[in-house]
């Protein structure tokens, strides 16, 4: 049970940094604040796009690699 628990970890940790290194970056400082104006008026079809996706299955990996990491701390 232990390693079956452990394995999924490693996985769903792996696949966690890949989405995270996938995502595009926010827009920081004065530019991103003026720039997100115009941004959030186009943003009608951004839950379609690759970068929502991957944000959506981030916190869902997320919340599965927290689970996990809290039943193999039970395990143990």
């Amino acid at each position: 049970m232990e390693l079956f628990l452990t394995i999924l970890l490693l996985i769903c940790g792996l696949a966690l940094i890949v989405m995270i290194l996938f995502q595009s970056g926010k827009s920081a400082g004065l530019s991103g604040s003026i720039g997100g104006v115009a941004d959030s008026f186009l943003a009608k079809n951004k839950a379609k796009t690759l970068d929502a996706k991957l944000a959506r299955a981030t916190k869902w990996v997320g919340a599965a690699f927290l689970i996990l990491t809290l039943l193999l701390s039970i395990v143990l």
